[in-house]
């Protein structure tokens, strides 16, 4: 930021995104929240207009020539932009005329605000106390049923040796194997509740661990692509549990896709950025992209629920795990989905503000 802005220096702190525009709408500051929105640095937009970052509906260029002409200020829902790569945001807007002579030259403050972002954070707690009432239901159930099982497959056993008849064996046999079938499930639905055992890890060591177990995994016919941001800090967290997440997610675009198809696993920075209400001054983000058919629309909003799957013999255990995991890192987890483009977006803090 330029030291003719050092008055502004607040405006980092705000989760709103804020624009500096001058007298030419140049662009003269944008603070984290507004690199995070409209997926720019400051550095690349310095000294560039507003229509070279960004394609503004008409009724946001009308605010923005009332604002520089008349000194009118203006507060707009729903506004629609455009972002230099494509991606439409609908956002609540206010524009506010400023004294040039008192802000260094700089005319109108531009406030964005994604609607996206309400929805989402009412969505996450939503989302976040369904989860704790279906993990505690799931963790008394386990419970009950993993007793008996025991005993079953014990009494199991003991008829075995009691049967004189080798081929009645096979039906004792049968009763085995789906009692550790079933106890397996029960312990899978016990593991999330195991303590975390926090080291230092780098998040692209975590990625490449997931890429080389599926490449084996799908040896040929699965593309694994890499788009890392290498600047990114190490994290404090879980090594198993993240990679754990990771795979499960990945795995599941891959089974999905029948092992055929491309997965992209992306990373970048997040400056100051909220999540489950908390504020974090660097967070990161990793998206899971594949090209497979999408995730049904019957399922789509229950897919982070236990024992809900999309596919025949699935657990339905994968993503509730997943969530579980990013959720003891304080960390989230979403996804958008449409037929040849499927992104699961992990987002963990790094530095609390």
């Amino acid at each position: 930021m330029d030291a003719n802005y050092a008055s502004f220096a607040g405006l980092d702190l705000l989760a709103s995104a804020v624009l500096l525009i001058d007298e030419g709408r140049l662009i003269r500051y944008i603070n984290p929240a507004g690199e995070n929105l409209l997926a720019v640095s400051s550095r690349s937009v310095a000294g560039k207009t507003l229509d070279a970052v960004c394609t503004c509906s008409a009724t946001l260029q009308s605010a923005l020539d009332n604002g520089l002409n008349n000194n009118w200020g203006y507060t707009g829902q729903n506004i629609q932009l455009k972002r230099s790569d494509g991606e439409i945001l609908h956002i609540n807007c206010t524009v506010t005329p400023l004294r040039p002579e008192l802000a260094a030259g700089v005319r109108l403050l531009l406030e964005l605000q994604p609607i996206e972002h309400h929805l989402a954070a009412t969505r996450e707690e939503r989302l976040i106390e369904q989860q704790q009432a279906s993990r505690e239901l799931i963790r008394n159930l386990a419970h009950e049923i993993k007793n008996p099982l025991g005993g079953i497959r014990g009494a199991a056993q003991l008829l075995e040796h009691e049967l004189a008849n080798p081929s009645l064996k096979e039906y004792t046999q049968v009763i085995i194997k789906e009692a550790d079938r079933l106890q397996d499930l029960m312990q899978r639905l016990l593991t999330p509740h195991r303590a975390m055992l926090p080291t230092t890890v780098n998040i692209h060591e975590i990625l490449e661990r997931v890429r080389s177990l599926l490449t084996a995994e799908f040896p040929g016919s699965l593309h694994m692509q890499r788009d890392y941001d290498t600047s990114l800090p190490e994290l404090v967290g879980d090594r198993e549990q993240l990679i754990q997440a990771v795979l499960n997610i990945a795995r599941n675009a891959a089974q999905a896709m029948g092992g055929e198809g491309e997965i992209i696993l992306r990373t970048r920075s997040l400056r100051q950025i909220t999540l489950v209400k908390k504020r974090y001054r660097l967070a990161m983000e990793i998206k899971v992209i594949d090209n497979g058919p999408g995730i049904p629309d019957d399922i789509r909003e229950r897919m982070f629920y236990p024992l809900v799957s999309g596919r025949e013999g699935g657990s339905g255990l994968g993503l509730t795990i997943a969530q579980n995991f990013v959720q003891h890192h304080h960390g989230t987890i979403d996804c958008s989905s449409r037929p040849g483009n499927t992104v699961f977006t992990l987002r963990l803090p790094v530095e609390q503000a």
